[in-house]
């Protein structure tokens, strides 16, 4: 593609606005109905978030995930802990999300503290999964290097047979995060990229303080 047509790439928004007399006093509950107006407005997968960890000494990397759970202790998602993320989340807990539902002009972005989830939420969300995924999870040595695809599907035929009439018993390296966050901004495209910016910080009373940022 030629570099000029990329840089002409835009789009004027123009769908809603978004003030702070408009917003909860509650990030958490302001998130609950803009969620619920994207499952209403049936954007595709709007459980699905991007996921930014960093290693100790600050090098980033960042994924999709899916959204699992939320409510004021934070937003919840399942992986594996042997995986990149969770290597990195072990030695660094500080984390990001991002939402962005391009249909509705919308992003929310979101940075915290990862911790993990008690077992037991772990357990009950893995055993409400379909069995197939279940042994997915554990035929997958997620982020390690493997031979092929077929070393793959034959560690997942193997296990089928092996649980074909038991239960799946959930992995150890399997399992839940919350990210309770410390900051969440909503944001509203607008025209002439003046987008609307409104910002939940976490005081040191921990209180919701917002604000609004120049986009």
């Amino acid at each position: 593609m030629d570099q000029k047509d990329i840089e002409n790439l835009r789009q004027d928004y123009s769908a809603a606005s978004l003030n702070e007399t408009d917003v909860d006093a509650n990030p958490m509950r302001q998130f609950d109905k803009w969620f619920n107006e994207a499952i209403n407005a049936r954007v595709h997968e709007p459980n699905a978030m991007t996921l930014a960890t960093a290693t100790n000494d600050g090098r980033p990397s960042a994924r999709i995930v899916l959204l699992k759970g939320f409510s004021d202790d934070g937003f919840k998602f399942y992986t594996n802990y042997l995986s990149r993320k969770g290597k990195e989340i072990a030695k660094n807990p500080l984390g990001a999300l991002i939402f962005f539902w391009g249909d509705m002009e919308r992003q929310i972005r979101i940075e915290g503290t990862i911790e993990k989830l008690d077992k037991h939420y772990s357990e009950k969300y893995f055993h409400s999964r379909p069995k197939l995924s279940q042994i997915g999870a554990m035929a997958s040595p997620q982020s390690q290097e493997i031979s092929g695809r077929q070393d793959l599907e034959e560690r997942m035929a193997k296990l089928e047979a092996e649980y074909a009439e038991t239960e799946v018993p959930k992995p150890s390296y399997w399992g839940g995060y919350v990210l309770k966050p410390r900051l969440i901004e909503f944001w509203q495209g607008r025209r002439s990229r003046l987008h609307d910016r409104i910002v939940y910080k976490k005081t040191d009373n921990k209180a919701w303080k917002i604000v609004r940022l120049a986009p």
